[in-house]
């Protein structure tokens, strides 16, 4: 099936009630059969439910749709984006390991890299910028990922997936890809080399700004049993669960598996079904509104280059835009509805611009159906020195936006009144 037709309908059979949308399993367990249904499941030697923590039927036609949209082969849904980050990378590493990772990145999510994981005893080696070589050249024998954003939150910069996907494999490392801005609509981190995904479902894919949700995609297609000395917890017994050998016991789904029986069992961090709900609810339209999104976003940024009070204009869909020439290659000649600008006056001006809008609204999240802006260096981006700053690619007047669903004209109008105010 399509896109537009597996976001609708991806996932689900109807059951006995012929429930046409899907049901929310408001519970917090499933009633076995007998001992030996039981003792199958949590073996996992037969597929069923059994306590909501660890999955749920509202939940799994969520993560079976968001599988096929990406093409991978087993998905584990858990409670917010920033959960999928740090499972997808703690699925992997233990103290003395590290991971590579491009500095341009959601303000939570460099927070976390740099402040977080080091006082676990993981280190995180950021590559001078988001080029292959230098992603390649961070890689030693202790690194166990390489994790980038298929295109940068707010930087707007657009990876060279199939290149790094090759430099890292050459050395044994798996790719984890954060596809969140892309959506599987606009790229397949898979059909790139990547070999997990991972989404913030509560931006685009949710789309409404009402649910939290993340998700983390296994593409089934790393070698782990290839490299035993460098992925030991994908290969040796694990004793939190039976004693399993992920790649050996489940070769197919092994990254996907040991997330859900040893990551999400424990530190309890699952997706409500009501959540899961409306997650699938946002998902179901989202091919029919990112056309919209990325047309105003046009209209927006060609008002904004035009606009003597503005310095400059980042946004992908533009030809001179350093990071055109990958936008057509990976997202087929689309530009996501993130774009960035910088006001004239500096910091102070690019404050005043996100302080004096109506209708726009002042908010740190991003994909919404409402027009969304912020300023990185005061907001998302707050924590991080000036050094980190330049590093993630974000100046003192630079500010964010999210270009929801609005009628154009009304957002210029907007952005018209508050350049105003900054300029004064």
């Amino acid at each position: 099936m399509h896109d537009e037709t597996l976001a609708i309908h991806g996932g689900y059979t109807p059951d006995s009630t012929r429930a046409v949308a899907v049901p929310i399993y408001q519970t917090v367990a499933h009633d076995f059969i007998d001992a030996d249904h039981a003792g199958a499941i949590m073996d996992l030697e037969a597929r069923g439910f059994h306590y909501n923590r660890i999955n749920n039927p509202t939940v799994d036609v969520l993560e079976q749709r968001v599988t096929a949209l990406e093409g991978g082969v087993a998905s584990v849904a858990v409670s917010s984006g920033a959960t999928a980050v740090s499972m997808s990378l703690l699925n992997l590493l233990t103290a003395g390991d590290n991971f590579v990772s491009v500095p341009m990145l959601y303000g939570a999510t460099y927070t976390y890299f740099a402040h977080v994981l080091t006082r676990l005893g993981i280190e995180v080696r950021f590559s001078a910028d988001d080029q292959p070589e230098s992603i390649g050249a961070r890689i030693d024998e202790r690194t166990k990922a390489v994790f980038c954003e298929t295109v940068g939150n707010p930087a707007g910069n657009v990876i060279d997936l199939a290149a790094v996907a090759e430099l890292a494999h050459a050395q044994g490392v798996p790719v984890i890809a954060d596809n969140t801005v892309a959506t599987p609509m606009l790229l397949k981190p898979f059909r790139h080399g990547a070999d997990v995904v991972i989404h913030s479902l509560t931006k685009f894919i949710g789309g409404h700004g009402t649910t939290l949700g993340g998700i983390i995609i296994d593409g089934g297609t790393f070698p782990w049993a290839d490299h035993p000395e460098r992925f030991e917890l994908m290969i040796e017994p694990e004793p939190a669960f039976h004693g399993v050998r992920y790649a050996i016991d489940f070769p197919e789904t092994a990254y996907a598996t040991r997330c859900r029986t040893v990551g999400l069992r424990n530190t309890g961090a699952a997706l409500s079904p009501f959540n899961a709900f409306q997650l699938l609810q946002g998902l179901e339209t989202l091919a029919v509104r990112l056309p919209r999104h990325e047309s105003n976003t046009y209209a927006v940024a060609e008002f904004l280059a035009a606009d003597p009070r503005v310095t400059s204009v980042s946004f992908v869909g533009f030809p001179d835009n350093p990071y055109h020439e990958l936008a057509k290659r990976y997202l087929g000649g689309h530009a996501p509805s993130i774009m960035t600008f910088t006001v004239r006056g500096g910091r102070d001006a690019g404050i005043a611009m996100f302080n004096s809008v109506k209708l726009f609204k002042r908010l740190l999240n991003m994909g919404d159906a409402k027009s969304l802006i912020t300023h990185p260096a005061s907001t998302t981006h707050r924590q991080l020195t000036p050094d980190d700053l330049k590093l993630a690619g974000i100046t003192p007047d630079m500010v964010r936006l999210s270009v929801g669903l609005e009628h154009p004209d009304d957002l210029i109008a907007d952005l018209d009144q508050a350049l105003a105010v900054a300029a004064s």
